[in-house]
């Protein structure tokens, strides 16, 4: 027997739990423990999950860390778990166990490999579907929706999405220019390219851009992307467009009363990407520079062009087209957001390695060959060089799966230029290394700084990047806020160079001891709580009559009642129902922010200091 291979414990108590890590107490195989093995195997992309059996929190103490509890007969409980992979799924399971050693402890090891495509969806056959059928969302176990089985049927098909015709759609919704201008750039690229002596109609073909469909030729959803005219876009794809969003200062704030500045841009492909492309060059501060020899000054885009175009570019390559939701490209004060709908089907940890996962084969055909797009999936590695190059840090990337979302950032200003390094100075006594310099930089820029975003700005693992911010919360640099998954860390008087605390809001995490009973009869200190006052008297008695040990239903009811009449803060939550903010996070506004029931205030930066949650009128929790 051997000890855990990896530090599962240390990866818990840092980051919580997480869509490939779940831990469970395995004192029996029962119903929650085949949901997560269902769960696992059923999210695309995931390629499976880990699962702990054998590992609590401990609920005695103030955080509840994650600490091992064993398991009894681990050679029964392995073979019992087997057994049920096999006989209680529609298809068997075949997942892994070890027997590994936590201390004096045995813990289960169970690894549940990604079910392939064509035996999508895994489903507990004595509850058939949609109710025996489980995703991994977050670090959760979602009951399968129906439009979550057709994602799971539709994995089934060998052709992709962009290779599909859809109904009501024809030849003669491509626009001949488009085509025109298709042949220009790919001559650009390469003058003998045997296509270019072809007919229109067995060029599109060739491209995967029109198909035979019933017996007549009609245009696929990469035809349309790449050649359609503006009315079939608007026609068919009406939400499938580009937005450039100027807004003011640093944070995006929803304030109605505040009009940002914004540009939409619907277009077949190649004319989307040079007008997004423009836009953003016309607005971006420039560089400005001479050099020897020169009699005229050149201005230059404090952000390489060519980095900007590859980030457009993989935008609208890889975005996901099932999704109705357009590209936004936000221009802040100190930086450029894309986002598109669509998480990257490369694991994060693996972005700018060289291949690539196209979620759209043919239109990323295209632009490969056109030169639009770097190729052999070495987009990522440029744009970081070239940003590296220019005297910037590297670009952040950030996918996430619950929200099927992916959000690359440009910073243009120079995190450790000659400002930073002169404000850096004042703490040489610590010996900071180039890691964390820069996340103080990007903790003084951004307010706030977690381990996600000091594992992207330093290309280190979980555990480095969390033994680096403890150090400079130790050193008095950073304030550790939350806990797990919502740890984030905020800059001190020290760092920020004032003579009081951080002049940035905080949580009063420790309010409250987390518990397992219910809520409190009579929050305390309610009575003279504005924010109590201010709630309609309805809403003041639904909290208050939730009882002592109210179900987790009521509990998830209330907080979308809530958070329907105003976005709430999870501290203020937590006072208004006795409850600890990191239990409350965990158990139960993370779930429904996954589920959808919920949204953030601020969702570029979940863990951000000042995030607040809000539910749309008729939001409902997932069963």
């Amino acid at each position: 027997m051997n000890a855990l291979p990896i530090d599962y414990l240390n990866i818990l108590n840092t980051l919580d739990e997480n869509e490939r890590l779940e831990a469970k107490r395995g004192s029996e195989i029962g119903p929650s423990v085949l949901e997560t093995i269902c769960a696992f195997a059923n999210e695309p992309g995931l390629q499976g999950g880990t699962l702990l059996l054998g590992i609590v929190r401990d609920e005695s103490d103030m955080f509840s860390p994650y600490v091992p509890e064993g398991v009894e007969q681990p050679d029964m409980l392995s073979a019992n778990l087997a057994t049920q992979c096999r006989e209680q799924f529609n298809l068997p399971v075949r997942v892994q166990i070890s027997n590994e050693q936590a201390g004096s402890k045995t813990v289960l090891v169970v690894t549940v490999p990604e079910a392939q495509p064509g035996d999508k969806p895994i489903f507990i056959k004595s509850r058939g579907l949609p109710k025996g059928a489980f995703r991994r969302v977050g670090s959760t176990d979602q009951q399968c929706t129906e439009d979550d089985l057709l994602t799971l049927y539709q994995g089934r098909q060998v052709e992709s999405y962009d290779y599909t015709v859809l109904p009501d759609t024809t030849l003669a919704d491509l626009a001949p220019e488009a085509i025109e201008d298709y042949r220009k750039v790919r001559a650009e690229a390469n003058t003998d390219a045997e296509e270019l002596r072809w007919s229109d109609a067995d060029l599109l073909e060739s491209l995967g851009c029109t198909r035979r469909h019933q017996g007549v030729l009609a245009p696929t959803v990469a035809g349309l992307l790449l050649f359609g005219k503006p009315q079939a876009l608007r026609r068919v794809f009406p939400m499938t467009r580009v937005d450039y969003i100027r807004v003011p200062g640093k944070e995006w704030v929803p304030d109605p009363e505040r009009r940002f500045d914004s540009l939409e841009i619907r277009d077949y492909l190649f004319r989307a990407i040079r007008r997004s492309l423009a836009a953003v060059l016309d607005d971006l501060p420039k560089a400005f520079g001479l050099a020897e020899g020169d009699a005229q000054r050149t201005d230059k885009p404090l952000i390489p062009q060519r980095v900007l175009r590859e980030g457009i570019v993989n935008a609208l390559m890889h975005r996901s087209y099932r999704s109705h939701a357009p590209i936004q490209i936000i221009r802040y004060s100190n930086r450029i957001e894309i986002r598109n709908p669509g998480h990257s089907l490369k694991s994060p940890e693996h972005l700018g390695e060289p291949g690539s996962e196209p979620r759209n084969p043919r239109i990323a055909s295209v632009l490969l060959d056109t030169r639009f797009a770097e190729t052999k999936g070495s987009g990522i590695r440029v744009m970081r060089e070239m940003m590296v190059a220019a005297g910037l840090e590297p670009p952040l990337f950030e996918s996430t799966r619950s929200t099927d979302s992916f959000v690359a950032r440009y910073y243009f200003q120079h995190f450790l230029g000659e400002e930073a390094i002169q404000w850096l100075s004042r703490f040489r006594d610590l010996h900071l290394s180039d890691e964390e310099a820069r996340a103080l930089v990007a903790a003084r820029e951004q307010g706030a700084i977690d381990n996600a975003m000091y594992r992207e700005l330093n290309r280190v693992d979980t555990l480095a990047a969390s033994g680096s911010l403890r150090r400079l919360r130790d050193a008095g640099l950073l304030e550790q806020k939350g806990r797990g998954s919502s740890t984030y860390y905020l800059p001190t008087g020290r760092l920020l160079g004032s003579d009081g605390h951080s002049t940035l809001s905080s949580n009063p995490e420790e309010a409250y001891l987390a518990s397992s009973g219910g809520l409190s009869s009579n929050p305390p200190a309610l009575s003279g709580n504005s924010q109590w006052l201010a709630l309609p008297p309805e809403l003041q008695d639904m909290v208050t009559n939730l009882g002592q040990r109210a179900a987790p239903d009521k509990i998830r009811e209330a907080i979308i009642r809530l958070c329907q009449y105003r976005p709430w803060q999870a501290s203020d939550l937590a006072e208004l129902f006795g409850r600890n903010p990191a239990y409350l996070g965990t158990q139960y506004l993370r779930p429904l922010v996954s589920a959808g029931a919920l949204t953030y205030t601020i969702p570029e930066q979940p863990n951000h200091p000042h995030q607040a949650y809000r539910a749309e009128e008729g939001a409902e929790a997932a069963e």
